[in-house]
């Protein structure tokens, strides 16, 4: 092969990857102001990139730089490019199933509403989206996972390709197709008026959930490093939500997100120039053994997979995707919004998992850390930022652990407001209505916040998942009622969630209590069972009747 055909090649490739990322077709059309801060916190990762270049190449021999570090990293870096070539193969081939017609009327135009149904560009949605469903997510729960050790890479990798990617593309484009329906309504058309009526009562309640829960922790923050009270910051971030949650999507979300999600990315991007060019090394998967410093309580099935959720699955994400689904402007755009944003998180997840067992020197340091300090994970974002960032790691840890959550719980009320308006049928144009749903959503929110927040988080992880599983049904019985053999994409991961989170219910202390024994597991498998047959057998039969897709 000539060297000219070679760099054709990388050519075409860097052209696809600028092609995947929404944001660099779109910069010069935008504002001033708004292109300088967008290129601004983007260019701040990529300069913090070359800054650990820089820095970490004074300190270690060259040959122990760049290609040495790739060559001792080969779980991470064969991670990584899985992820992105996931991307294009696997997201390809659920365009495919999809059956998306770029010619297609969309909500945004159809259904225009000038609130919730406004039409936005590609490169906003994208980052509007990877900053709803990211939060603290991929940063906490990656570091939480790594504490289990390199298995995390592979349920992180695995799990974000084929359970969550899969979850929230297609998610997004049933609501797509459905009006930009919210979670429980497309639910109920699928799997039925229990599921309905179950839904409409368990998603409201995990939205308000995950708003009360990302009032309580960026305020702790707040508090401590500032000299405001923390009564003053929630009450600070409470108007916040509020406003947010009745005005037109477009007004600050649309806003401020885009330059949040560009600074999301940069801090990714920056530890990843850490990574690349400093003197670290990353465990290798040689088993997938439980190194948790606490494996007789957590085992590996099922706690890593409910600890990982955002970055691997979760269902919370079936909630943020119609708040986008009604602002594409073609089906064409649902790859790069809803599979897109989770591949990207599950890179942010892969990146933050590799780093918190690199700094302390392997998992055996990380776990030693980790149970010193309460398994509290702000305090390790907080330590690697400052140690490895400098001055800027104060900021990226602001960014991480107070800005990331608070952009996550305006949207949680957000959906819970939707969520009520589509069961009820009122019309959210004009203000006032808004504000019939919004006034007893934050009241009931307020009152949470200040119940025992260690109560709060203890349930939060597993139903986030176990509302995973309801979604994951879903798109099982839309796939059936297209025909063909697709379905077993979505049954497989659906059956295994199901498994997932029934096991936990018998083996942790939070339910039952069994701990990792026979009879816990058996218990798990069975509950499995059943729930997978009578929604087999329902969906089956709705298949039979000629149920509308």
């Amino acid at each position: 092969m000539s060297r000219y055909t070679v760099r054709y090649i990388v050519k075409k490739f860097f052209i696809k990857i600028a092609d995947f990322c929404p944001i660099t077709p779109k910069i010069a059309k935008m504002g001033k102001s708004r292109r300088f801060a967008t290129v601004g916190f983007s260019a701040f990762g990529a300069i913090n990139f070359a800054d650990s270049a820089v820095r970490y190449r004074k300190k270690v021999l060259i040959s122990q730089c760049y290609l040495y570090n790739v060559c001792v990293m080969i779980t991470f870096i064969t991670c990584l490019v899985v992820l992105v070539v996931a991307y294009f193969l696997y997201g390809g081939l659920m365009s495919r199933i999809a059956g998306i017609d770029p010619k297609a009327d969309v909500p945004s135009r159809s259904m225009y509403d000038g609130v919730d149904y406004i039409p936005m560009p590609r490169w906003r949605i994208f980052l509007i989206q990877l900053l709803n469903i990211a939060g603290t997510g991929p940063i906490f729960g990656a570091i939480l996972g790594a504490c289990y050790g390199p298995v995390a890479f592979l349920w992180i990798t695995l799990g974000g390709i084929f359970v969550g990617a899969m979850h929230d593309y297609l998610s997004g484009v049933i609501s797509l197709r459905n009006g930009g329906k919210s979670l429980p309504e497309i639910i109920g058309k699928y799997l039925g008026s229990g599921m309905h009526r179950l839904t409409l009562l368990l998603i409201p309640l995990l939205m308000i959930l995950v708003g009360a829960v990302f009032i309580v922790t960026p305020s702790q923050i707040l508090t401590d490093k500032t000299d405001i009270p923390y009564l003053a910051w929630v009450v600070i971030i409470i108007v916040y939500y509020f406003v947010a949650t009745i005005l037109p999507v477009d007004k600050i979300i649309g806003k401020i997100y885009p330059i949040f999600g560009a600074a999301l990315i940069g801090m990714a991007l920056a530890f990843f120039g850490v990574l690349l060019f400093g003197d670290y090394t990353i465990p290798e998967l040689t088993s997938v053994g439980n190194m948790h410093f606490n494996a007789e309580n957590l085992p590996i099935v099922p706690t890593l997979f409910i600890s990982i959720a955002c970055g691997a699955v979760s269902g919370f994400h079936a909630t943020q995707s119609p708040l986008m689904a009604r602002c594409v402007t073609s089906e064409t755009q649902a790859r790069p919004v809803f599979f897109g944003a989770m591949i990207s998180e599950s890179i942010i997840a892969l990146i933050w998992a590799a780093m918190a067992m690199a700094f302390f020197g392997g998992v055996e340091g990380l776990n030693g850390f980790m149970e010193a300090n309460g398994s509290n994970a702000g305090v390790v974002v907080s330590l690697i930022s400052d140690t490895t960032l400098g001055t800027v790691g104060s900021i990226l840890a602001i960014l991480g652990v107070v800005v990331a959550p608070i952009t996550s719980g305006d949207t949680a009320f957000r959906s819970a407001r939707l969520i009520v308006a589509d069961m009820l049928g009122y019309d959210q144009r004009p203000i006032y209505k808004r504000l019939v749903i919004c006034l007893p959503l934050f009241a009931i929110g307020i009152a949470i916040a200040f119940v025992d927040f260690d109560v709060i988080w203890r349930y939060f992880a597993w139903s986030n998942q176990a509302l995973s599983v309801f979604t994951l049904w879903m798109i099982t019985a839309w796939l059936m009622r297209k025909g063909g053999a697709f379905y077993a994409l979505a049954l497989v991961p659906a059956i295994f969630m199901t498994y997932i989170c029934s096991s936990f219910i018998f083996v942790s202390t939070q339910f039952v209590g069994m701990g990792a024994t026979t009879a816990a597991y058996v218990y798990g498998a069975a509950t499995t069972a059943v729930v997978s047959g009578l929604l087999m057998l329902k969906i089956r039969r709705d298949v039979k009747r000629g149920s509308e897709i």
